[in-house]
C-alpha cells in the first residue's frame, strides 16, 4: 500500500474534522434546532476516508448513504459546505433543497460522487451503471482517461438485504464489471441487529460462494489492516480481475439519527463499541509509528477544532435560499449541468451518412428505424433491457439491433427492472444516453424508487447533476387482448412523478419525432409506445425521415371546430376521429395532446375558449387520471368560456379485464364516445 507520513496526517486531520463536526451537531446545533436531521457517521469514519484517499483516478465514480460524510469530505466537501448541508442554507452543496446527509459531488479530487438517495439500498445499481459505462468508454470509446476508473458504493450492513443491493450484484458478477460493494457493517439497521438482515449476521460469510466476487473482510477500525484491505480491492477492481465485496466491521458509536437513543443496546455494548473507536486506534498508529508524538497530536488536533469553528462560523453567515428560485431546474433550462448526459462533454453527433427511403411502414418498424439511426449518429447511446437483445425485443421494436451495432451498445439485462432502471442513471451521469426498454407498464413497479430518484436529480442537486435518458414503455391493450398486467395504461402516474417529460404519440410520424427529440435532449423521459398503434393500421404510416422531430409541449390539432373540444391522446385519438366522421351533424375540434408532460395548455383552453364544450377522452382510469388534471385547469382558467361541465370518459377504476368481452365494456368504445358527445352538447 501506497499511504505516507504525510498521507496519514491528512487523514488523521479528515477523520478529526469528520468527528468535531458530528459532535458539534449532536451537541450544539441539533439542540438549538439550527439541524433538524442529523446522521452521524461517528465509527464509520477510517475505511471512508480511506477510500477516498485511493480513488484518486479522474473517472473514480461512487455512490454513498447517509453516513458517508466523512469520505465526502475526504473527496473535497469543505467544512462550510458540510455544516451548511444541514444547515440548509444558501452554502449547502444542494442550496437548502435536500436533506443535509444526502450527498454529492463534482469531482475534486478525483472521485466523482453521485447523488444519494434517501432510499437505502438506491445506491448500488447507479454504481453498477457507472462501472458499466467505464468499461465501455474504455473499450468501446477508446477513451484511455477511463481504463482504469472504478465505481464504489457505501453502504450499510442492512442494505444489504434490499433488492437494489442484489440486483447490483448480480450485474456487475455476470457482466464483470469493475465494482466494490463497500459494506460497513455495524451490526444494526436502526434498532434491528443484522441477523435480520442476512443469515447469520455477516453478508461476507453468505456470499463466499458466489461466483466472480472477491470477498474481502476485516476490523474497519484498525488502519494498517483497513488501508491494505482496501488497496487490495481497489487495485483488483482496477485491474478489472472481477468485481470486489469488502466487509468492514465497524462500531456505531451513535444512535441511528440525533433522535435515536440506543435503548435497544446494553451499556455493555456501548463500552465494548466505544472501545472500538477508530479515532482512538489512529492516534495509537500515529504515535506507534513515530508520525507525532502526543504533544503534536494535540496540536494537530486543536488546530482542526479552529479550523471547524471557522467553518461552522462561515456556514452560518450564508443567507437562507431564495424562495423565487425554489421551482428552477426541476427540468432542463438552457444552463447546463455539471454532471451527466452528453451535454457537459460537448459531445457531438456524427453525420448521417444516408437517409432511409419515407416509404410506408408500421410503428413498430419506425421506432425501430429511429433507434438504428440515432445508434450511427451518436456512439454513446444504448439500447437495453430484458429480450432486447438477440430476440429483438418481445415486440420487434429491437429485432436486429444487436447485429447491426454489437452486444456492447444493444444487450439484455436481467430480470431486474430496479437494475434497469437504477444503471441507467448511472450510465447517464457517466455521460452516455441510457435507453432501457420495460416490456410493460406494470413491469416498473420494482423499479419506483429508481424513477423516481432519477426525475428530481437536477432539482436535488440544484443543477450540478443530471441523468438524462430515455425509457421506452408499450403501454394499453392491444389489438387481440388485454389483462390487469400487461394493459396498464397508467401515464397519470407518471405525469406525478416531477422531473419526468412524457411522450405518448398516436401515430408513427409522431412517434419518431417525438422519440428522436427525447433521445436527443438533456431530460428523462418516459416514451409511451400504445401495444394496438405499435403494428396495426391505425398506427401505420409514411416514416417521415431520419431527421424528423416534434418538440415536446405542441399538441396537435387533428381537425378544427366550434361545436366542442375533444382532448385525447394515443390509441383514443383513432376512436374519436372515427367517431368525428359518423357525427357529420357537430363541428368537432380534436386536439391530440401528443405529450403529458409538458402538456399543451394554451392550445387546449384557446379551443375551449372558442367552443365553450370540452370532452377528454383517455385509456388510463378515471379516478386521478390525467383528464382530471386537464379538466381542473379549464375551469380554472376558461370557465367563463363554458357552456357546459367539462366531460370525460375513461375506463372505470378497475384493472383492464383478460375477457375480450369485459375489455371492450370498459376501455373506451365509439358507442362511449358518442353518447357521452351527445350529453354534452345537449346540456
Amino acid at each position: 500500500m501506497n499511504i505516507s507520513k504525510s498521507d496519514w496526517l491528512a487523514i488523521s486531520r479528515t477523520l478529526i474534522i469528520s468527528r468535531l463536526i458530528d459532535t458539534i451537531e449532536e451537541e450544539e446545533l441539533a439542540k438549538s434546532r439550527q439541524v433538524l436531521y442529523q446522521f452521524s457517521a461517528r465509527g464509520h469514519e477510517l475505511g471512508q476516508i480511506i477510500l477516498a484517499h485511493y480513488l484518486n483516478n479522474a473517472h473514480d465514480g461512487a455512490t454513498v448513504y447517509y453516513r458517508s460524510r466523512p469520505f465526502v469530505l475526504a473527496a473535497g466537501m469543505t467544512i462550510e459546505e458540510a455544516f451548511a448541508g444541514p444547515i440548509s442554507n444558501t452554502g449547502s452543496l444542494n442550496g437548502g433543497r435536500d436533506i443535509g446527509v444526502v450527498h454529492h459531488l463534482p469531482p475534486r479530487k478525483g472521485v466523482t460522487i453521485m447523488p444519494a438517495s434517501g432510499d437505502v439500498g438506491a445506491q448500488y445499481t447507479p454504481a453498477v451503471g457507472w462501472a458499466q459505462a467505464a468499461v465501455y468508454r474504455s473499450t468501446v470509446l477508446e477513451e484511455q482517461d477511463w481504463k482504469e476508473s472504478i465505481a464504489v458504493a457505501l453502504g450499510g450492513d442492512a442494505s444489504c438485504a434490499t433488492n437494489g443491493f442484489w440486483s447490483a450484484l448480480t450485474i456487475a458478477t455476470t457482466q464483470n464489471y469493475p465494482m466494490i460493494f463497500f459494506i460497513e457493517d455495524n451490526h444494526y439497521g436502526i434498532s434491528v441487529t443484522g441477523e435480520f438482515q442476512t443469515p447469520g449476521g455477516n453478508i461476507a460469510h453468505n456470499l463466499a460462494a458466489f461466483s466472480n466476487l472477491l470477498i474481502i473482510e476485516g476490523d474497519g477500525t484498525n488502519p494498517e489492516e483497513t488501508a491494505e484491505l482496501i488497496h487490495d480491492a481497489v487495485e483488483h477492481a482496477r485491474k478489472r480481475l472481477s468485481p470486489v465485496l469488502i466487509r468492514l466491521d465497524v462500531p456505531r458509536l451513535c444512535g441511528h439519527s440525533g433522535k435515536d437513543s440506543q435503548s435497544y443496546k446494553s451499556e455493555q455494548q456501548k463500552l465494548d463499541e466505544i472501545a472500538r473507536d477508530p479515532l482512538i486506534a489512529l492516534k495509537t498508529f500515529c504515535i506507534k509509528k513515530k508520525y507525532v508524538n502526543e504533544k503534536e497530536w494535540d496540536a494537530l488536533f486543536a488546530d482542526c477544532e479552529t479550523e471547524v469553528r471557522k467553518g461552522l462560523q462561515q456556514a452560518l453567515a450564508k443567507p437562507q435560499p431564495d424562495i423565487e428560485l425554489v421551482k428552477d431546474h426541476v427540468f432542463f433550462q438552457g444552463v447546463s449541468q455539471e454532471i451527466g448526459g452528453t451535454l457537459p462533454e460537448n459531445a457531438r453527433l456524427l453525420p448521417l451518412s444516408e437517409e432511409k427511403p419515407h416509404s410506408r411502414t408500421e410503428m413498430i418498424k419506425a421506432i425501430r428505424s429511429t433507434l438504428d439511426t440515432e445508434l450511427l449518429i451518436n456512439p454513446r447511446l444504448l439500447v437495453f433491457g430484458e429480450d432486447v437483445g438477440v430476440k429483438g425485443g418481445v415486440h420487434g421494436a429491437t429485432m436486429d439491433l444487436q447485429i447491426k451495432h454489437g452486444s456492447d451498445r444493444v444487450f439484455d439485462t436481467s430480470l431486474s427492472e430496479e437494475g434497469i432502471i437504477g444503471r441507467s442513471i448511472g450510465l447517464a451521469f457517466a455521460g452516455l444516453v441510457p435507453v432501457p426498454e420495460i416490456q410493460f407498464r406494470k413491469y416498473l413497479d420494482p423499479a419506483m424508487e429508481q424513477f423516481n430518484d432519477a426525475g428530481t436529480v437536477r432539482w436535488r442537486t440544484n443543477n450540478r447533476f443530471a441523468c438524462p435518458f430515455v425509457v421506452r414503455i408499450p403501454v394499453g391493450h392491444s389489438k387481440v387482448v388485454g389483462d390487469p398486467w400487461h394493459s396498464v395504461s397508467g401515464e397519470a402516474i407518471f405525469a406525478h412523478t416531477i422531473g419526468w417529460r412524457i411522450a405518448f404519440p398516436s401515430n408513427l410520424a409522431d412517434a419518431v419525432g417525438l422519440l428522436r427529440t427525447a433521445l436527443r435532449g438533456n431530460d428523462p423521459t418516459v416514451f409511451l409506445e400504445h401495444r394496438n398503434l405499435l403494428d396495426t393500421g391505425m398506427g401505420r404510416g409514411d416514416y417521415p425521415g431520419d431527421t424528423h422531430t416534434v418538440p415536446f409541449g405542441k399538441a396537435a390539432i387533428k381537425s378544427e371546430g366550434i361545436d366542442a373540444t375533444i382532448v385525447t391522446w394515443g390509441e383514443m385519438v383513432h376512436r374519436v376521429i372515427h367517431v368525428q366522421s359518423h357525427m357529420p351533424e357537430y363541428s368537432l375540434e380534436i386536439i391530440d395532446l401528443r405529450t403529458i408532460c409538458p402538456w399543451d395548455r394554451e392550445t387546449v383552453l384557446k379551443s375551449v375558449r372558442k367552443t365553450g364544450h370540452c370532452l377528454i377522452v383517455h385509456e388510463d382510469c378515471m379516478t386521478g387520471g390525467f383528464g382530471a388534471e386537464i379538466s381542473a385547469t379549464i375551469t380554472e382558467d376558461a370557465f367563463n368560456y363554458l357552456d357546459a361541465p367539462v366531460m370525460r370518459i375513461a375506463v372505470p377504476d378497475i384493472p383492464i379485464p383478460y375477457n375480450l368481452t369485459l375489455m371492450e365494456s370498459v376501455i373506451p368504445t365509439e358507442e362511449m364516445i358518442k353518447e357521452r358527445l351527445h350529453q354534452l352538447l345537449r346540456f
